[in-house]
């Protein structure tokens, strides 16, 4: 396939995956948006298999069949519940992709570049290797924290910040060597060096970020891949590897900073600090203990409660996502809407545990998307509520939040559920949410607490109003 060619394929192929990221940037437009990236990542395969640049297909085909029976797999089997954790793993094998793609052009003695061209060469493999290295370990503790392999605690060791010092200096000083080596081939050993000090800072930086700030880093570990990828495009000198992660690590960072924003939070202090306990741990200590009692509410009582509200908001958290409630929750809403109620849906930016978690799993249940309003859309309609359903969420609905300063997620926005004329409060037990704080909303005057599996519950409710509805 001639170069020109090429290049023409990989500009519309950039092309889509920019149509693709503009898709998804809305509900109503995300299926399509979804088709665009797929067609072009398609091109870009195609392309770059049948390009100038491949001499044998034998280790091509296998890395195809093998990798696409893996996504296949994966695709097929993954619950919508462990995306997040799909998406962490994905971001480490991009980040050990750099690595290898890194250390292998270092090692090609086939192609000599002198003066300027190679130092420009050797700092693109260089920052290519660390980025990628840094991606690859912290995106295997984030798997593992949200797998529950690893608890959620932040690991805050004294003087942590001055061993992540040590650790970038060493990483600039063993880099300054390969570079200036005043060799015409740089000595790999300093990028091994550079290597096994940014695996184990990766490894450090996401076992010190709580359990809360989990989405931050996820949106934060998918900008690092982007930029692994870009760096891998330069040192392969291929243009659209460059342009794609380019737009990845931009959407990424970008992302992140409008999740840190939600939770009041700067982005530097959610990589250096962060803030969390092990989910459904006790209360964080220092903070100011709830008074009162709980006041408990049976299916029955909350169907009520439903049936004679003229306004209605439900608030999912990730508890909806593990009982996979969505679904009969699509079915009471319906039933509410058909006798005249103004049901909506409100979604915190980081309600779950992957930006938009909520979005996927009401648009998987056919909810409405008009229905489905944002955070700051809102917040303020709740004085005028009849009934708030909260389903499995805690932290994001924590007044501590806006009055405990104390507390370890104070100044962070939530949602004010408690304003409503009556709030019912799903959850298994009282056990504490990721954040691992107490909730003060559990003990409030016009607070309910429906205890028991949130499908179950939710079935029970449903079964509730279509008893009555034939009755």
């Amino acid at each position: 396939m001639p170069e020109t060619l090429v290049t023409i394929a990989y500009l519309a192929a950039g092309l889509l995956f920019i149509f693709s990221l503009g898709g998804l940037s809305a509900q109503e437009s995300a299926r399509r948006g979804n088709v665009f990236g797929m067609l072009g990542m398609l091109i870009a395969v195609l392309v770059t298999a049948f390009g100038p640049r491949v001499d044998s297909y034998t280790v091509l085909t296998g890395a195809l069949v093998i990798g696409g029976a893996i996504g296949a797999v994966l695709a097929s089997r993954v619950e919508m519940t462990s995306m997040p954790q799909l998406v962490a793993i994905l971001h480490s094998f991009v980040g050990l992709a750099a690595v290898l793609v890194g250390i292998a052009t270092a090692m090609d003695t086939s192609k000599a570049l002198y003066g300027i061209d190679a130092r420009i060469h050797e700092i693109e493999i260089y920052v290519g290797v660390f980025v990628g290295a840094v991606t690859f370990t912290g995106s295997v503790v984030a798997f593992g924290k949200l797998q529950g392999l690893i608890g959620s605690r932040p690991l805050l060791l004294p003087g942590r910040h001055l061993v992540n010092l040590i650790a970038v200096l060493g990483c600039a000083y063993a880099g300054l060597w390969f570079v200036n080596s005043g060799e015409y081939f740089a000595p790999v050993w300093p990028l091994y060096v550079c290597t096994a000090i940014a695996f184990l800072l990766g490894v450090h930086l996401v076992l010190a970020i709580g359990g809360a700030d989990m989405p931050v880093v996820v949106s934060m570990l998918n900008s690092y891949s982007g930029w692994a990828a870009a760096a891998a495009g330069f040192m392969l000198q291929n243009d659209l590897l460059i342009i794609t992660g380019a737009l990845v690590g931009s959407s990424g960072a970008i992302l992140s900073y409008i999740m840190c924003h939600a939770m009041n939070r700067s982005f530097l202090s959610v990589i250096l600090g962060g803030f969390g306990a092990d989910e459904g741990a006790a209360p964080a200590g220092g903070s100011a203990q709830p008074a009162g009692e709980v006041k408990p509410v049976t299916a029955e009582e909350t169907a009520d409660l439903l049936r004679d509200a003229k306004s209605v908001i439900i608030v999912p958290g990730y508890g909806m996502a593990v009982a996979q409630a969505q679904y009969p929750l699509y079915e009471v809403t319906k039933i509410l809407r058909e006798k005249g109620a103004n049901v909506r849906f409100a979604i915190h930016p980081v309600a779950g545990r992957l930006p938009g978690h909520m979005n996927v799993l009401l648009a998987e249940a056919k909810v409405p998307y008009d229905i489905v309003l944002e955070m700051e859309e809102i917040n303020e309609d709740f004085d005028d509520t009849d009934v708030v359903l909260v389903i499995g969420a805690n932290d994001i609905v924590n007044p501590g939040a806006l009055d405990d300063p104390s507390s370890p997620i104070f100044g962070m926005p939530i949602l004010e559920v408690w304003k409503a004329k009556i709030c019912i409060v799903m959850k298994r037990g009282m056990a504490s949410g990721y954040a691992g704080v107490d909730n003060p909303l559990f003990y409030k005057e016009n607070t309910r607490m429906l205890f028991g599996d949130a499908k179950k519950t939710i079935d029970a409710v449903l079964g509730s109003l279509k008893e009555v509805s034939r009755s």
